[in-house]
């Protein structure tokens, strides 16, 4: 497919009169053709204009007509094949296999929501009968299910340029709810970006979507990106990205006339526990384990586990030497963008100098495209670690700290002191989990996602699967951006009062002609009423 630099708004494309990028090869620093055009505000508004007025039809749109437009959308994707693959690996850097096992992922979430918007009972309905007469007042016919909020803006992520970018899982389960999607792409890859967006704008044609229901648009966070947000038509917002960013656009959105709901993911250091029964184990083969979920992708995943938890013992000093070597033997690693490779490099420098942390491991920057980066292992006390708050901030690559502790109390300090983050991980045995379950009860406070005697990276996506935690990991801890969860970020209730069953939406009627599972005077049933 021949990519033409410009925004998708609506059905055409957009004009070329607003400032420029290029992809840009992070291993060798080569711009990639064509050159990109930003949006102008004329056509932020005009693309903000054709959703509001999409939404009207597209709220309504049945569950069966949306699961054939997700479907599609995933069918278009995959027929881009080695084009896609080529795209995105020449964009990031990373790997084919990661760029095809991403590929996958991002079509099988769309076809995950579309088989839940077919069947239909993710609306939550609730119907409680009339009882006229009941005393000392009478009861009245309530019912409710949730609805659509209204054009949704998707800020696309760096690490992720497929699966939490412009069909991700943002863009499925704000379409899959009935909501109209506007994206912004990320600078670092506006060619997969085009691809994808193309992909979709052709799936809805083909499937007589409302203009407007899905639009592409590139340009700067600070312009394009807080212009959307800040646009009155746009109802809500999801973001993955940087704490600053993510903050930033959650004040624009709560600072508006009108506030909208923003669900931003920013920053995690996803701790892992190592407890006693753990170091009585396979030390290799955890020390191995460990070092995989550090370095996986360059270390630029959001669950990458920057913070190890040990206590001071034989069994852990032989764990942290083996860890150590694995870690000084990893080759150096291709950041997705110079600007991310500085922010490690950054990071990594200010955890050196921090008095009371050990430098155990710091490879040399590599030469070449001003990309590359090597890992890093550093090493403190539980002292050190609470009176210095920067040691808690994230390093977003191949890096993580230990910390040692003497006893269980100082363990629990720890927990206690933590941010909210996406994940915490604990390895021991079952014995240990009793022994520690006050741990455990802080952690539940802590993240989002408990994970026992595995790896925080990979997030599988499932029905019961929670990508989200406490802020500042996300700016709202009650909801997750991954699994079938997702939906009700961009939905809310609406209860119906005394209406005739013939003016009731089908999934309020009597008959309950859609065959759903609704709770009808408290018990769930697919009975009619």
């Amino acid at each position: 497919m021949a990519l033409t630099g410009k925004s998708i708004i609506g059905y055409r494309r957009g004009g070329d009169s607003g400032s420029t990028l290029n992809g840009i090869n992070p291993a060798t620093g080569e711009q990639l053709p064509p050159v990109y055009h930003s949006a102008t505000l004329a056509e932020v508004d005009e693309a903000a204009q054709l959703a509001g007025r999409a939404f009207a039809a597209y709220s309504h749109t049945s569950g069966r007509d949306k699961a054939r437009f997700l479907r599609r959308i995933a069918e278009k994707i995959e027929a881009l094949g080695e084009e896609i693959t080529a795209r995105a690996t020449a964009e990031t850097g990373l790997p084919a296999g990661r760029i095809q096992n991403e590929t996958g992922r991002t079509c099988f979430q769309l076809r995950l929501f579309a088989d839940l918007v077919e069947e239909g009972s993710w609306v939550d309905a609730r119907i409680d009968q009339a009882d006229p007469d009941r005393k000392p007042a009478p009861k009245p016919d309530v019912r409710s299910l949730l609805r659509p909020l209204g054009p949704v803006v998707v800020f696309c992520a760096s690490n992720f340029p497929l699966a939490f970018s412009v069909a991700g899982g943002d863009t499925a389960s704000a379409l899959a709810g009935g909501n109209p999607v506007i994206v912004k792409a990320h600078h670092a890859h506006p060619g997969t970006a085009e691809l994808v967006g193309t992909a979709i704008s052709d799936a809805a044609g083909e499937c007589d979507i409302p203009e407007g229901t899905f639009s592409l648009l590139y340009g700067s966070g600070g312009e394009v990106g807080m212009a959307l947000v800040r646009h009155p038509l746009v109802k809500a917002g999801g973001f993955t990205g940087s704490r600053a960013g993510g903050q930033a656009l959650m004040q624009a959105a709560a600072q508006r006339p009108e506030p909208i709901p923003f669900y931003a993911e920013m920053s995690s250091i996803n701790p892992v526990f190592l407890l006693s029964g753990a170091l009585r184990g396979d030390l290799d083969q955890l020390a191995a384990g460990l070092h995989a979920s550090v370095t996986l992708g360059a270390g630029q995943f959001c669950t990458n586990p920057g913070l190890v938890l040990l206590p001071d013992s034989v069994e852990a000093r032989t764990f942290a030497d083996k860890l150590a070597a694995l870690m000084a033997s990893s080759q150096p690693f291709t950041m997705l963008t110079s600007g991310i490779n500085a922010a490690y490099h950054t990071g990594v420098s200010t955890h050196a100098s921090r008095a009371g942390v050990k430098t155990i491991v710091k490879s040399p920057e590599a030469k070449g495209s001003g990309c590359q980066s090597g890992a890093a292992l550093f090493q403190t006390d539980v002292g050190t670690f609470l009176a210095d708050a920067v040691l808690s901030a994230e390093i977003f690559g191949p890096a993580t700290l230990i910390v040692t502790h003497s006893n269980r109390d100082e363990l629990l300090e720890v927990a206690r002191g933590l941010e909210g983050h996406l994940t915490a991980t604990v390895h021991g045995t079952e014995a240990d989990l009793r022994d520690h379950s006050e741990l455990l009860a802080i952690l539940e406070t802590r993240v989002g996602r408990l994970v026992f005697n595995g790896f925080p990276t990979g997030v599988e996506v499932c029905h019961s699967m929670v990508h989200g935690g406490p802020y500042p990991a996300t700016s709202d801890g009650r909801s997750t951006s991954v699994g079938t969860r997702a939906i009700c970020r961009f939905t809310r209730a609406v209860c119906y009062q005394g209406f005739p069953d013939s003016c009731l939406p089908d999934e309020l009627r009597n008959s309950n002609p859609l065959g759903i599972w609704r709770l009808l005077d408290g018990s769930l049933t697919r009975n009619s009423v």
